[in-house]
């Protein structure tokens, strides 16, 4: 077992689940290929093209930015890792945006007589639970940021690890 570890460089179990996700995705591609072939192959490129040249380059520049903005704090605070309790959410949010957004922009027509709900109430719940996101995560932030002062001597100034200066 542990000459398989060393040669694939994880578990038999991680080279299965592997396997049969590439299976899964082979069966996939070959059922939608039949169907729509064009169509799969449009889609497979517009989403490289759309996440390649406008999305990755949009979110790098808002983290970054995230970043520069909220770097600056209190020097006799502790510092645990903040960006994650805003990456999470933006990243829930702009998920069920994208997977939505006809329905929240008030573009699709056929919704309203299958779901029974005006078109004009996704857009309100969308901002809610994006609320309720970035509000679940600040104040995980928070009991983070007082469990660590409290482990931390109530603030001596120590950064946690990996997120400060030298000794």
């Amino acid at each position: 077992m542990s000459r398989f570890v060393r040669w694939y460089g994880s578990s038999p179990l991680h080279l299965l689940v592997l396997i049969a996700s590439f299976a899964l995705t082979g069966y996939a591609m070959v059922r939608l290929f039949a169907l729509r072939p064009l169509g799969v192959v449009l889609w497979f490129v517009g989403a490289a093209v759309v996440h390649d040249l406008i999305l990755l380059p949009l979110y790098s520049l808002v983290d970054r930015s995230a970043q520069a903005v909220l770097r600056h704090r209190a020097p006799r605070m502790p510092c645990p890792p903040w960006i994650n309790h805003l990456r999470v959410p933006a990243f829930l949010s702009g998920v069920l945006l994208l997977v939505w957004f006809p329905l929240v922009f008030a573009l699709s027509r056929p919704y309203p007589e299958a779901t029974g709900l005006p078109i004009d109430v996704y857009l309100g719940r969308w901002l809610a639970l994006t609320a309720v996101l970035f509000l679940a995560s600040a104040v995980a932030f928070a009991v983070r940021l007082r469990r660590l002062r409290h482990t931390d001597g109530a603030g001596e100034g120590r950064p946690a690890p990996g997120h400060g200066a030298g000794p």
